[in-house]
C-alpha cells in the first residue's frame, strides 16, 4: 500500500494543480447558483418549482454542448500533447460550429415544444389553478433565459479548450466574475433594490444572461489579446484548417458523446419527471436537493475532468502504459476524496433545507432525500472517474453504452415501472434508482482494468 500511494503521488499532485481551479470555478458557479436558488425560493414555492422544471430542461442542452465539445477535446488535449498546434486549432474551430449549431437547434425545440415538456413535470392530479400558475411562471422563465443560450455555447468552446492547453486560470476567473455578476444582479432584479423594481424570476432570468454575456466577453477577449501564449487561437475565423479525414474521425468519436449527454441527460431529466409523479411537492423537494447536491458534485466531476485530461495527454504523448499505471491510481484517490465530501454533505442536510421559504413537509422530504444522495456519493464517484478514463483514448462508443445505455436500459426503466406501478414512497425510490449506480461502477471498473481504452487518436498526419 506505501508503494502504491509512493508511486502515486506525482499523479495526485498532477491531478489537484488541474482539478482544483475546476473545482473551485465550479464550486463558486454553483455556490452562487444555489444562492440564486434560494432568493427564488424566498419568492415563493409556485416560482420556484417553474424555475427547476426550466432548470431541468436547460440542463439537458448544457450536456448536449458538453458532449460536442468534449469529443473534440480529446484531440485537443492529445494534440496539445504532440504539441500540434494547427490540430488545436482545427478542434477549436471544430467546437464553435458545432456550438453554434447545437444552438440553433436547442432553442427551435424551446420555442415550439417549452410548453409541452414544462406540461410534463406538473403532476396531473395538482389543480388547475396551482398547474396553470407554475406552467405560467415557467414559460416566463423560459423566454428570458433563450438569450443566455449562445453566449453559453460560445463562453464553453473556448473555456474548454483553454482548459485542455493546461490554462485552467483564465477560465476560472471568467467563471467566477460571471457568476458574482449574477449574484448581484439577483438581489437588485428580483427583490428590487436601488431604486429597480421587483421583477422575481424574471429578474432572476435576466442576470443570468447578462452574467453569460459577461463570462463570454472576458474569455474570448482574453484568448484573442494574448496570441503569443495561445498560438492556436491566431486566424481562428480566417484560416480554417481542416481535412476531411480529420473532420471524419473527430467526428466519429464526437457523435457517440454528443448523443451520450443528451440521452444521459435527458434521462436524468425522466427520473425527475418520474419523481414528480409523487406531486408537486416531491419536485420543490427534488429542486432544494439538487441545488445542493450540486454544490458538492463538483469536486468528483473536477477530479473526473483533471483525470480525462492527464490520461489524454499522456495518450497523446505516445505513453501508453504510463498511462494505464496512472489510471486505477488516479480513480481511487477520487473516490478516496469523495468519502470525506460525502460525509460533510450529510452535516449539511439537516439545515439546508430550512433556508427555504416553504412548507415543513417539503423540508423534511428535502432532508431525507440529501441523506440518500449523500450516501451514494462516492458510487457515483467512481462512475464518473471510470467514464472519464474510457472516454480520454477516444472509445466513444464504450462510454455511451455504459453511460446513457445503462441509464436507459436500468435506471429509466427501473424508476419508469416503479413510479407508474407501485406506490412505493419517493424516498424508496430514489434509494433503488440510485442502487443501481453500484452496478454501473463495477462495470466501469471491469472496463478500465481491461485497457480497452487505451488509445491514440492523433498518430496520423
Amino acid at each position: 500500500m506505501k508503494k502504491y500511494i509512493r508511486e502515486g503521488l506525482p499523479y495526485y499532485k498532477r491531478m489537484l494543480i488541474i482539478a482544483v481551479p475546476i473545482m473551485i470555478q465550479n464550486g463558486v458557479t454553483n455556490f452562487v447558483n444555489m444562492l440564486d436558488n434560494i432568493m427564488v425560493g424566498q419568492v415563493g414555492t409556485a416560482e420556484m418549482t417553474g424555475v427547476s422544471i426550466v432548470n431541468q430542461l436547460f440542463f439537458v442542452f448544457n450536456l448536449c454542448i458538453f458532449g460536442a465539445l468534449s469529443g473534440a477535446g480529446i484531440f485537443t488535449a492529445q494534440f496539445y500533447g504532440k504539441k500540434d498546434t494547427d490540430g488545436i486549432r482545427t478542434t477549436f474551430q471544430y467546437k464553435i460550429i458545432s456550438a453554434i449549431i447545437l444552438t440553433v437547434i436547442g432553442v427551435c425545440v424551446f420555442v415550439f415544444a417549452g410548453e409541452f415538456l414544462i406540461s410534463a413535470y406538473i403532476d396531473k392530479n395538482a389543480s388547475a389553478e396551482e398547474a396553470a400558475t407554475v406552467l405560467g411562471f415557467a414559460v416566463s422563465y423560459l423566454k428570458i433565459m433563450l438569450i443566455q443560450t449562445l453566449p453559453f455555447a460560445i463562453a464553453q468552446s473556448y473555456a474548454s479548450s483553454l482548459r485542455e492547453t493546461n490554462d485552467r486560470l483564465i477560465p476560472m476567473i471568467a467563471t467566477i466574475a460571471a457568476v458574482l455578476v449574477n449574484l448581484v444582479l439577483n438581489y437588485i432584479l428580483i427583490f428590487g433594490h436601488f431604486g429597480f423594481p421587483a421583477m422575481g424570476i424574471e429578474g432572476a432570468a435576466i442576470a443570468t444572461v447578462i452574467a453569460r454575456f459577461a463570462e463570454c466577453f472576458i474569455l474570448v477577449i482574453r484568448a484573442h489579446t494574448k496570441t503569443t501564449k495561445y498560438p492556436f487561437v491566431k486566424k481562428l475565423y480566417t484560416r480554417f484548417t481542416f481535412t476531411p479525414a480529420l473532420i471524419g474521425k473527430i467526428t466519429v468519436v464526437t457523435l457517440p458523446l454528443l448523443l451520450n449527454e443528451g440521452l444521459w441527460s435527458g434521462g436524468m431529466a425522466f427520473l425527475n419527471q418520474c419523481y414528480s409523479i409523487r406531486g408537486l411537492d416531491v419536485v420543490a423537494a427534488i429542486n432544494i436537493v439538487s441545488t445542493l447536491n450540486n454544490v458538492f458534485n463538483v469536486s468528483f466531476i473536477a477530479f473526473g475532468s483533471a483525470i480525462g485530461i492527464i490520461l489524454s495527454q499522456t495518450l497523446g504523448a505516445g505513453k501508453k502504459e504510463e498511462a494505464k499505471k496512472a489510471s486505477s491510481r488516479l480513480v481511487w484517490f477520487s473516490v478516496l476524496v469523495i468519502v470525506f465530501v460525502a460525509l460533510l454533505m450529510m452535516c449539511f442536510a439537516p439545515f439546508f433545507p430550512r433556508i427555504y421559504n416553504t412548507s415543513d413537509e417539503i423540508k423534511t422530504l428535502a432532508t431525507g432525500l440529501l441523506f440518500i444522495i449523500a450516501a451514494f456519493m462516492p458510487v457515483q464517484a467512481l462512475n464518473n472517474s471510470c467514464y472519464f478514463t474510457l472516454r480520454s483514448g477516444g472509445k466513444t462508443f464504450i462510454t455511451f453504452l455504459f453511460d446513457s445505455g445503462f441509464m436507459w436500459c436500468v435506471s429509466a426503466s427501473l424508476a419508469f415501472c416503479l413510479s407508474r406501478f407501485t406506490d412505493m414512497p419517493i424516498q424508496q425510490l430514489y434509494t433503488c434508482v440510485l442502487s443501481m449506480d453500484i452496478i454501473k461502477g463495477i462495470l466501469g471498473y471491469i472496463f478500465m482494468k481491461k485497457g480497452i481504452w487505451l488509445n491514440v487518436v492523433v498518430n496520423e498526419n
